[in-house]
């Protein structure tokens, strides 16, 4: 079974940042992807950035280009994120999901492990 646990969110303000960390037990798989999703109330989830196995691919979604850094440490089994400037719409539950096989790196759907979220909430 694989496990993942966020831990790192909380209040900030406007311009503050923050760091999310997710850890994954359980399997230890040659190569995967990882993922940040964030949610906020009464919308869908949305991509956010993911790191490819080796950890030297990246993606992010054009709203949190240049502010927000995805990295891993595959031999601690985590993911971070680092938040930066951070804006009021960045307001939501953040998930981490993990893929073993990618098909579109920016959908839901492809990832069959979530962790249970953390709430980021940024004050104007």
């Amino acid at each position: 079974q694989v496990r993942l646990v966020e831990s790192g969110g909380g209040l900030v303000q406007a311009g503050g940042s923050l760091r999310l960390s997710c850890a994954h037990s359980g399997r230890t798989f040659d190569s995967y992807t990882m993922a940040w999703f964030r949610q906020a109330p009464g919308k869908e989830r949305d991509f956010v950035a993911c790191i490819f196995g080796s950890g030297t691919v990246t993606d992010y979604a054009d709203s949190v280009k240049g502010r927000f850094t995805i990295s891993r440490d595959n031999a601690k089994n985590t993911v971070l994120l680092q938040m930066n400037s951070l804006k009021p719409e960045d307001t939501a539950v953040y998930y981490c999901a993990l893929a073993l096989k990618i098909t579109n790196s920016r959908n839901p759907a492809t990832y069959g492990y979530w962790g249970q979220g953390t709430q980021v909430t940024v004050s104007s």
